[in-house]
């Protein structure tokens, strides 16, 4: 059921941006198919600089691309690339290595996630150590923890909770890679136990989920955070009746009757290059009228 259904709402959202309602997910433009711009984004991805934080860690942005170059190479069976891919992180281990974030914050640990992936295809022992570190200290609380880190913690949580939408691909990618390399289900488990505390807390009757309990907002791409997180997690199929309300309210609020439907054109002046939706009101987070940028759902 939660294969299935991932693959739905990837369907379901392909083929409402790229073919207007109108094409079954076999007529791409020349150039356009999926194979064809998931190398071009892959191949892009290995001549570029990392994203960094303040100038110092690699950033959780270069780790999702990362993930995501490295997914479509292995699927792909491009040899070539998984060996550029693996060549880009070899410096990480030497002269690059002051660029490895540190084991303490949820948008940090993520970055395990690559090298347990690339434990999978080379063996190399310096990967599954180097992932295992990343996706273990995520539950081993550090002495100068926080007293509500430690009560997290306390209650089988990893001590890095912040009850972000934003954790539940995050902590869910090292934690499942984790898994995949050692066959210990504590940390499949764990990663399961948390994702429950996330779906209790943040999503609301209508499906969607908020930002945080603070920040009450729905999110597109917190949303897809959460539609992915889901069905790669795949703990005994315990998800699935939310997965497919989260992926039916995105369909429905975004683009049956909400801000992409073809009935409310006023609301979206432009679409850029970037990605970025300009917008000129969207009451619920500026309720006068303004310019705000933001990507729609890109997670997902």
């Amino acid at each position: 059921m939660i294969k299935r259904l991932s693959l739905s709402l990837f369907a379901i959202f392909a083929f409402q941006f790229l073919f207007a309602q109108q094409q079954q997910l076999t007529g791409f433009p020349k150039g356009s198919t999926p194979n064809e711009v998931g190398k071009r984004l892959a191949y892009h991805f290995v001549d570029s600089k990392y994203d960094l934080y303040f100038d110092r860690y690699v950033h959780y942005a270069s780790v999702c691309t990362w993930n995501g170059a490295l997914d479509y190479a292995l699927k792909a069976k491009d040899n070539k690339l998984i060996k550029l891919l693996q060549d880009k992180f070899e410096p990480l281990f030497t002269r690059e290595k002051a660029l490895l974030p540190p084991m303490n914050h949820v948008d940090y640990n993520m970055f395990g996630s690559i090298a347990l992936k690339l434990y999978q295809v080379t063996k190399d022992e310096r990967y599954r150590k180097l992932g295992l570190a990343y996706a273990d200290s995520q539950w081993e609380v550090p002495k100068n923890a926080k007293p509500e880190e430690k009560a997290w913690a306390e209650k089988g949580f990893s001590w890095q909770t912040r009850l972000w939408i934003d954790d539940m691909y995050m902590i869910t990618v090292v934690q499942k890679e984790a898994y995949k390399v050692t066959g210990d289900r504590k940390y499949i488990d764990r990663a399961a136990k948390e994702m429950v505390l996330y779906l209790d807390e943040l999503q609301r009757p209508n499906g969607l989920f908020y930002h945080a309990p603070d920040v009450p907002y729905y999110w597109g791409r917190g949303d897809g955070w959460m539609a992915v997180g889901m069905p790669d997690l795949d703990a005994g199929n315990m998800f699935s009746d939310r997965i497919e309300a989260v992926g039916l309210t995105l369909y429905e609020k975004t683009q049956l009757e909400g801000p992409l439907s073809p009935q409310c054109k006023k609301i979206w002046l432009e679409t850029q290059a970037n990605a970025y939706w300009t917008s000129r009101s969207l009451e619920e987070i500026a309720p006068e009228p303004t310019d705000i940028k933001w990507s729609i759902a890109t997670s997902l």
